[in-house]
């Protein structure tokens, strides 16, 4: 079947990650589970302290065919800034945390952009789902839908929590994340990112005016809204800060073939194990409790 639509994959990283993302099969199966055959796929560099380094790692993965192209985002910061009309001081603390996903859509020449930020990927449940095809039918066929997402981490009631209803597969909401995005690049190839709005500022102060928090504004004031796909998951965790944590997770992602990537980053996972344990501790110490008591009475 031809496809009427291109698209572009795209994923970022910097100091703290870009090892995970570069050594090894991790981004490979990234692509892989997005289950669709990409026009184009691009890695934004941002913020690493050896550029040459993680050069030769963004060329080899070029060379496998894993990406076509990779960007350096303090090369093109001035251009890409001039061609959104984005003052830099007006990010404040937020500049680190847009400039990759701004330079990602200016370098976009495709129909569509497909962003998953480097500690998000496809869950198991979206290799078999079709839904990129699907969201780019809704928003081909209603001018409202701009954004396309996956629902997070399995949290399936919380994406429902808040939408305002649902079309075919999709719940329909507001609000943006920039985890996972799918965009129709011809609306966010512009001069659409100063916009402000009350509601967005629910966003974290340390974030300063990020680019999430603009589109967020932008949404709501353009009554613009985002898909929220019912059927599948994407998974998001954050790598560890700290070096050496880092470069002990980093050995067992390898050791188990990424698999402790999916399990141990996924949010709360331990918080829900021993939340777990303690319950069947609770039952069984509470019913020997109650058995003991009643023997001595």
């Amino acid at each position: 079947m031809t496809r009427s639509y291109s698209i572009t994959f795209e994923t970022k990283c910097y100091e703290n990650d870009w090892e995970f993302i570069l050594k090894g099969s991790y981004l490979k199966q990234m692509v892989a589970r997005c289950n669709v055959d990409f026009d184009f796929k691009q890695l934004i560099i941002n913020n690493v302290k050896n550029r040459e380094l993680v050069e030769q790692y963004a060329q080899l993965k070029v060379k496998e065919g894993v990406i076509d192209a990779y960007y350096f985002a303090e090369d093109t910061e001035e251009v890409v800034l001039n061609f959104f009309n984005i003052p830099k001081e007006s990010f404040g603390k937020g500049f680190v945390y847009s400039i990759s996903e701004l330079t990602g859509i200016y370098k976009c020449t495709t129909d569509y952009l497909l962003h998953f930020s480097s500690d998000a990927y496809p869950a198991r449940n979206a290799v078999k789902s079709n839904w990129i095809d699907e969201a780019i039918q809704l928003m081909s066929s209603n001018s409202q839908y701009v954004v396309a997402t996956l629902h997070w981490n399995h949290l399936f009631l919380d994406a429902k929590a808040e939408s305002y209803g649902c079309d075919k597969n999709f719940w329909i909401a507001q609000g943006m994340s920039d985890q996972c995005y799918l965009i129709p690049i011809n609306i966010f190839r512009k001069e659409i990112y100063n916009e402000k709005h009350l509601y967005s500022e629910r966003y974290p102060e340390y974030g300063g005016e990020l680019f999430e928090k603009r589109v967020d504004a932008f949404l709501r004031n353009k009554n613009y809204y985002r898909l929220i796909y019912k059927k599948a998951s994407y998974i998001h965790g954050n790598f560890p800060k700290n070096r050496i944590k880092r470069k002990i997770y980093f050995i067992i992602t390898k050791i188990l073939n990424n698999e402790f990537t999916s399990w141990c980053r996924y949010p709360s996972f331990f918080r829900r194990q021993c939340d777990f344990l303690h319950s069947i501790y609770k039952t069984v110490f509470h019913k020997y409790k109650d058995m003991t008591h009643k023997d001595i009475t």
